[in-house]
């Protein structure tokens, strides 16, 4: 591997100062701002390509560039490389309707086509025998214009034609022609996402001295659209930056996975505790209208029914305001057939908490409260310490729909309360998980779990850093 450094008074001159003297099969590894003003690019590349480089400068000339270096220019010309590439794509879709044995030929005349836009070479074969089916049948057109004695020989004799050529594709088309295809077309994919984020230098967020290249603007511009903050965002992407092996940034799809594998590890995420030696207290607490009552029912549901084990649960109910929120739980209580109480102050809630201690699982619910309703929170903080000899688990609910700054704004204010873990709800009614990631980024609390529609009891999964960033990228899969 070879290092190279080029400047210029932006760093797309700089990088076409490399492109020009090394070719395109080189990779980025930095890119910064000078003190006079202008920006140094370092690239690696390796000896192979460097040597082939090489040879092609000597044997061929450089192509003449577009006079000019103004944004209109440069965009009419991304402009009639995005047509070309709307052509081929249609090409491509054609070809689920093409017979078998035609395939391998369509895709040899659609590499061909692509190689020509992106300036690659092409491997596949110069002559094409798609091609030549093709002048067959306008041949045949043609033909309908002579006497119909000639035009019955003229199609005879297409039609031997067509078989041959037809055979002769069949002898041709090997496992290993495909595969090689496969790979080229691959390889022009990542090829054409560099042309369209060509002027990712001069648009991209440049802050604190970071440069995001060009190779990663697609996994930027997914990222910032999921919400992550941006302060968030930016440190990730420079650890990012500095930690990913460089022959991984030739590869669009490496990158996005490697940069899954970085989001992943910063999630929190707590497994359960299905110990039948400890007993569990879990508290539902958050504002109003997050879900507390329904999560708690599905939660009831899971312990008692949907595990290994049919766990022993009690309920116990301290919201009195809301009207229904004791019928609701009344309900589910009485068709699982578990145990429910309804306690208006602390010294009810002890004796609660003392009839229940035959269970594995006590779960409770609250009254919502929004966070800047001091009093109610300050009635809350009562039941936790209401038992000094009793761990109460206190799990914080939240919607998926509240912007970070919200959320941020909620937890600061229940974290009087001894947060314990994150619940997250309503991941079914957003397409945005950035602000999730970000408080549970910003907070090092973990996640228990996610509720992801209204049925009871499936609609909740327990919590993963893997379902947190898989939803972050590729949005919601239920099921």
């Amino acid at each position: 591997m070879k290092l190279f450094t080029f400047n210029g008074a932006t760093t797309t001159q700089a990088l076409a100062e490399a492109k020009k003297e090394l070719g395109d099969e080189f990779s980025i590894i930095a890119q910064k701002k000078l003190e006079d003003g202008t920006y140094e690019v370092s690239v690696a590349i390796s000896e192979e390509d460097l040597k082939e480089a090489k040879v092609k400068q000597q044997v061929t000339l450089e192509p003449p560039q577009p006079k000019g270096n103004n944004i209109a220019e440069r965009l009419e010309l991304i402009a009639q490389k995005e047509i070309e590439r709307k052509k081929l794509a249609q090409s491509a879709q054609n070809l689920s309707n093409a017979l078998p044995e035609e395939v391998s030929l369509q895709l040899s005349d659609a590499v061909r086509q692509i190689s020509q836009i992106a300036g690659v070479p092409s491997k596949t074969p110069p002559k094409s025998l798609y091609a030549n089916a093709q002048n067959a049948q306008i041949e045949n057109k043609n033909a309908k214009k002579e006497p119909k004695e000639s035009q019955n020989a003229e199609n005879k004799k297409d039609s031997k034609d067509t078989q041959t050529s037809k055979k002769e594709a069949k002898k041709e088309s090997t496992p290993d022609d495909l595969r090689i295809i496969r790979s080229e077309i691959d390889r022009l994919n990542d090829k054409l996402k560099l042309i369209q984020n060509m002027f990712w230098e001069e648009r991209g967020p440049k802050r604190d001295g970071l440069v995001i290249p060009h190779e990663f603007a697609e996994i930027y511009r997914i990222t910032k659209a999921s919400g992550i903050a941006k302060e968030h965002l930016d440190k990730i992407m420079q650890l990012t930056l500095e930690l990913m092996p460089i022959k991984m940034r030739e590869n669009s799809v490496l990158i996005k996975r490697y940069f899954r594998e970085v989001l992943r590890k910063m999630v929190y995420a707590r497994a359960e505790n299905l110990s039948s030696n400890a007993k569990n207290i879990m508290m539902l607490v958050g504002p109003t209208g997050v879900g507390k009552t329904t999560t708690l029912a599905k939660l009831a549901a899971r312990y008692s029914r949907l595990l290994n084990k049919n766990y022993k649960v009690g309920i116990i109910t301290l919201d009195t305001y809301r009207i229904g929120a004791v019928d609701q739980l009344m309900f589910y209580a009485k068709k699982m057939k578990l145990s429910i109480d309804t306690v208006v102050d602390t010294e009810e809630f002890v004796n609660a908490l003392d009839s229940l201690k035959y269970c594995d699982y006590i779960l409770i619910d609250t009254v919502g409260s929004s966070q800047h309703d001091r009093a109610k929170l300050e009635s809350l903080k009562s039941f936790v310490n209401a038992d000094p000899n009793t761990k109460i688990d206190v799990s914080l609910v939240m919607s998926a729909t509240t912007k970070y700054e919200d959320l941020k704004d909620i937890y600061h204010t229940f974290s009087m309360l001894g947060i314990d873990t994150l619940l997250f709800t309503k991941l079914d009614e957003t397409h945005s998980y950035g602000n999730i990631f970000s408080l549970v980024y910003e907070t090092k609390k973990p996640v228990s779990y996610f509720s992801i529609g209204q049925e009871v009891p499936n609609d909740l999964n327990v919590a993963t850093s893997d379902f947190l960033i898989d939803c972050l990228l590729d949005g919601l899969t239920k099921g």
